[in-house]
């Protein structure tokens, strides 16, 4: 009956007590009520940075009281039915300062809970209000237990009475000069930083992790409030975390333990992030992703409905559309399709789930957006003028920067931090490399970010890492950077064309971790959509490798799907292609990657193999295909459970066999394979 949700459980500063049921027995609620009332009390002093006059008063009252309880439980003593609901009314209440107290001492929560601090004190008085008013229905006379301690809850009902339980003097203080921070932010001016230094201290954040916990906090918060429709608070809460970000950054010259800090800011490396499906306009998964002249994609619905209006600009990045050319995106609509079928997500219903970074396409108040410009300006100086560790730590900064926001994004690029980020690169030191490949890898996912590493010439450096990195981490951002410089048009003739780029990448797809593989895998993929990459692909033995994938049980599905989707992508147009899946000795293994694949996209892509097998090879394939009894039963599967896309290849694939089936027992010769009027769905 105890049990007390912890704030994974529930939003915090929200109380969520429930009364005891009116059957449960006195046995039963006394001893709930010790065990919370001692729950109350374990709260060290030292956990409160704010409240702990407040904390320390309440915990004293509820200490006392504790004696009481305990003293009737020893006792044995019975407790009147009309007494249990001055207990159930002590409980429910003790419940509410239980999460008020596991609030005050929420880690990464101090800023937020400073800036609530009126709200808490009056959070104190209210409820040790509610304890006196069910102490004062008490009937004491009814308890046969020693007079001293009759005497002490007799005072605890006094004082509780009687409490004013105010903000702390000091508290006060500290919490108006966070908001005068946050006004000299709003008005444009860069606080003094002595003064967010004393804010620090005052908390008692004391380092980068400390720092960073508290802007991991606050970003849930967001998450939460906007996924509930209750953004009235967000603006303070963005607030504060363009407060806290130039603060990790400004003040806390060094990372405590870089990997430490990595992995608590989550994985760094991501293959293709899935909001990035998402457009940006009506913040929904693209079910038709196209390009405009900007660089920047969007469904073609939502863009198509924005330039109906008269709007003659790009509504994320603001440029003058130079005409109203609408490029299909064939790589992430073939990626949104595959995440979708692997996720079992319907595009149709893909509204009412959680937006995530695409809300931050605009800062969340004017006091965010002038943190985030100020500290723009500060980590591009670092990264141009600052010592070697200095350099380091401002890639780092706008690593985690550029991963958590578009805007972020959006500042760093236009302050001129890609060309500084570029010339590390050809650093000696492993984590400064990695550091700034992976602050290009997120730059990278913005128009002008893209934009800004290929004039700067940054294809050479990224190209570089990939081959040479000093790690195998940094080899394996410059792979998932080349995807997303792929996905502009214009880009993918320049990087095919470079000797190193597809070598680069099929080498990673031999040598890399999971993660690598796919990134490189991706990479290939969206350099495909320009048929003279083809051959360069091929060349550079992609096939070979990729079959060594498949052959591979340890590989995971998603890894598997997109190497079947470069092979498919291979076989469908170059004929050289299905040569070389078949001497690659991948028959087989396409054969029964279309029965044992569990993905939708895995399957699909094995029949698509087959099926361009069968028209670019011929007879020879046919023939192998006819003899595998298991075959037709996982066609004729595709009809019924595959995509649209997946029955069209099972449908002629099935009909292929027919007909050849038919031609053998009629004895007929000189039969041909029929030709696929489109093999090209995407």
């Amino acid at each position: 009956m105890t049990h007390i949700p912890n704030y994974r459980d529930r939003r915090i500063l929200t109380f969520p007590a429930v009364h005891p049921c009116e059957g449960i027995s006195s046995v039963t609620l006394l001893a709930s009520l010790i065990t919370l009332s001692q729950n109350i009390c374990n709260f060290q002093h030292e956990s409160f940075t704010t409240q702990r006059r407040n904390a320390r008063e309440t915990m004293r009252q509820i200490g006392v009281l504790l004696i009481f309880l305990h003293e009737i439980r020893e006792r044995g003593l019975v407790i009147p039915d009309s007494i249990l609901l001055c207990f159930s009314e002590l409980h429910f209440t003790f419940q509410k300062i239980h999460f008020l107290i596991q609030d005050c001492t929420l880690e990464g929560a101090r800023l937020f809970m400073l800036t609530k601090s009126q709200y808490v004190a009056t959070q104190f008085r209210s409820l040790i209000r509610a304890m006196a008013t069910a102490l004062d229905v008490l009937p004491l006379q009814s308890f046969e237990v020693c007079s001293e301690v009759k005497e002490l809850v007799e005072l605890v009902a006094k004082q509780a009475r009687k409490a004013k339980f105010e903000i702390d003097p000091k508290d006060e203080i500290a919490s108006k000069r966070v908001h005068s921070i946050l006004r000299q932010f709003e008005r444009g001016t860069e606080p003094d930083v002595s003064s967010m230094q004393g804010i620090m201290n005052y908390l008692e954040i004391k380092t980068w992790k400390d720092c960073n916990k508290e802007i991991k906090f606050l970003e849930d918060e967001i998450s939460f409030r906007c996924c509930d429709c209750d953004e009235r608070e967000v603006p303070l809460l963005s607030s504060l975390v363009g407060f806290l970000c130039y603060c990790r950054a400004v003040i806390f010259e060094t990372l405590d333990n870089q990997s430490e800090a990595r992995f608590s800011t989550e994985m760094m490396i991501t293959y293709v992030n899935p909001e990035d499906f998402r457009c940006p306009i009506s913040l929904e998964l693209m079910t038709e992703p196209v390009t405009v002249s900007t660089g920047q994609t969007y469904d073609r619905a939502s863009i198509q409905k924005w330039l109906k209006a008269g709007n003659m600009i790009c509504p994320k990045t603001g440029e003058k559309l130079k005409n109203t050319e609408l490029v299909p995106n064939t790589t992430l609509k073939r990626l949104i399709q595959q995440f979708c079928a692997d996720n079992d997500i319907s595009l149709a219903k893909s509204c009412n789930r959680n937006r995530d970074i695409t809300r931050t396409i605009v800062p969340g108040s004017s006091a965010a957006a002038h943190a985030m410009q100020f500290l723009s300006w500060f980590l591009t100086r670092r990264l141009v003028f600052g010592t070697q560790e200095q350099k380091n730590k401002a890639a780092y900064e706008i690593r985690v920067l550029a991963r958590s926001s578009i805007f972020n994004r959006t500042c760093l690029v236009e302050v001129g931090t890609v060309p500084p980020l570029l010339g590390l690169l050809t650093t000696n030191d492993k984590s400064t490399q990695e550091n700034a490949i992976s602050s290009l890898l997120k730059l990278s996912k913005h128009a002008s970010g893209s934009q800004s590493i290929m004039d700067s010439g940054g294809l050479e450096p990224i190209l570089l890492v990939l081959k040479k990195g000093l790690s195998l981490e940094a080899r394996q951002i410059a792979a998932a950077t080349i995807f997303y410089l792929s996905s502009v048009k214009e880009y993918r003739k320049l990087i095919g064309e470079n000797p190193v780029a597809i070598p680069g990448l099929v080498e990673l797809v031999k040598e890399g971790t999971t993660c690598g593989k796919k990134n490189a895998v991706v990479a290939i993929f969206g350099l495909l959509l320009l048929p003279r990459n083809h051959r360069r692909v091929l060349e550079a033995g992609a096939v070979p490798a990729l079959v060594d994938i498949l052959a591979s049980s340890s590989n995971n599905n998603e890894l598997i799907a997109e190497c079947l989707a470069v092979l498919a992508a291979l076989a469908e147009n170059v004929v050289d292609g299905a040569h070389a899946i078949l001497q690659a000795s991948a028959l087989s293994l396409i054969i029964g990657m279309l029965r044992s694949a569990t993905s939708r996209a895995g399957k699909e892509h094995s029949a698509s193999i087959l099926l361009s097998l069968c028209v670019n090879v011929g007879v020879e394939v046919v023939a192998v295909l006819a003899k595998d009894p298991s075959l037709m039963p996982s066609l004729y599967s595709l009809l019924t459970d595959g995509t649209s896309h997946a029955a069209k290849k099972a449908r002629f694939l099935i009909k292929v066999l027919q007909d050849f089936n038919e031609t053998t027992i009629s004895g007929l010769k000189g039969s041909s394979i029929p030709q696929e009027r489109s093999l090209h769905v995407w």
